[in-house]
C-alpha cells in the first residue's frame, strides 16, 4: 500500500501555527494505482498567503497501513493533491471551469 500523509509545515497563519497541528492526515491507495517513481518522497504546494502543504507517500504493508487509516482524521478535503500526484508527478491546482 501507498500512504499519503498532509502536513503543513510552512503556516501563513498570525500564529504561526495549524490549528490541525498533530493530528494524523492520511489516505492509502494500492500500489498499482501509484506509479512507483513516487513512492516515498515528498511533495510540496505552496499558496500565496505563507502556507505551504506536504504530502508524503510511503509504501508500507496493508496491515501498517490500516492501522495509520483508522487513525486518520481525514485529509482536509485535499484528496486533489493525491489526484494530482498520481496524474501528474506532482500538486498542481487545477481550477474547474464554472
Amino acid at each position: 500500500m501507498i500512504v499519503f500523509e498532509l502536513s503543513m509545515p510552512n503556516k501563513g497563519s498570525w500564529d504561526g501555527k495549524w490549528s490541525q497541528e498533530g493530528q494524523l492526515f492520511v489516505r492509502t491507495r494500492r500500489e498499482c494505482d501509484v506509479p512507483k517513481e513516487y513512492w516515498n518522497k515528498s511533495f510540496y504546494h505552496r499558496w500565496d498567503d505563507g502556507w505551504t502543504a506536504c504530502v508524503t507517500t510511503t509504501r508500507m504493508t496493508a496491515n501498517e497501513a490500516r492501522k495509520l487509516e483508522r487513525k486518520s482524521k481525514g485529509f482536509c478535503g485535499y484528496d486533489w493533491m493525491i489526484r494530482s500526484i498520481i496524474k501528474h508527478g506532482d500538486i498542481r491546482y487545477e481550477r474547474k471551469a464554472e
